[in-house]
């Protein structure tokens, strides 16, 4: 069968996916669903209602750095994510903090969609300053500059910035952070970049 992979177009996480497939030439059927309305495929895919979500002949796979790993093992070409040794554990790292951003900038999405007298001030605050600890760790990391070859760990910190530019406009990410900008403006003239951006209608 054709892995079918089950995404939001919006979705930070399915986006990186999204580009692995590409990047790594595995053929995927793309499936759009609406978590917020339980989207009856993909509950059946994921009982906890979240994208993405790979169904595969042996199974279904959840959580993207799970789904990146074995669309990175199963397409062509360089591993995005070193088998083993110091190499591997870099790009982890990477990918780990890259991660960790995305799930602030979500955190703090869905507390701003709340009501707003139910939101919770001292909550937004944390995962905003958490976000921007992150983004200013990433400016100093070596892994990010723009001529080296593509990793995961660099796949992930450019889905973060183009998401957090989407999603979090008032944060002015880019401001103070000219090597994200440069990681960024390289990453996005990708075709896997371009065709799979967060505001595509």
């Amino acid at each position: 069968m054709t892995p079918r992979l089950h995404i939001t177009v919006p979705s930070p996480y399915a986006r990186k996916c999204r580009i692995v497939a590409r990047e790594k030439g595995v053929a995927i059927e793309e499936v759009a669903v609406d978590p917020y309305a339980s989207d009856p495929r993909l509950v059946a895919a994921n009982p906890v209602v979240q994208v993405p979500a790979l169904e595969t002949a042996d199974g279904v796979l959840t959580d993207s750095p799970v789904i990146c790993e074995w669309l990175d093992v199963t397409g062509a070409g360089p591993l995005l994510l070193p088998a083993d040794g110091a190499e591997r554990w870099r790009v982890k790292r990477l990918e780990t903090l890259a991660n960790a951003g995305l799930e602030m900038g979500v955190k703090r999405v869905l507390e701003l969609r709340r009501p707003e007298q139910e939101r919770s001030a001292s909550w937004i605050t944390r995962w905003t300053e958490n976000l921007n600890r992150v983004l200013d760790r990433l400016e100093g990391d070596p892994g990010i500059a723009p001529d080296l070859p593509l990793d995961m760990g660099r796949i992930t910190a450019g889905v973060l910035v183009t998401w957090a530019g989407f999603r979090h406009p008032d944060l002015d990410w880019a401001a103070g952070r000219p090597r994200l900008v440069a990681l960024q403006a390289a990453l996005e003239a990708r075709p896997s970049f371009a065709d799979t951006r967060p505001d595509a209608p």
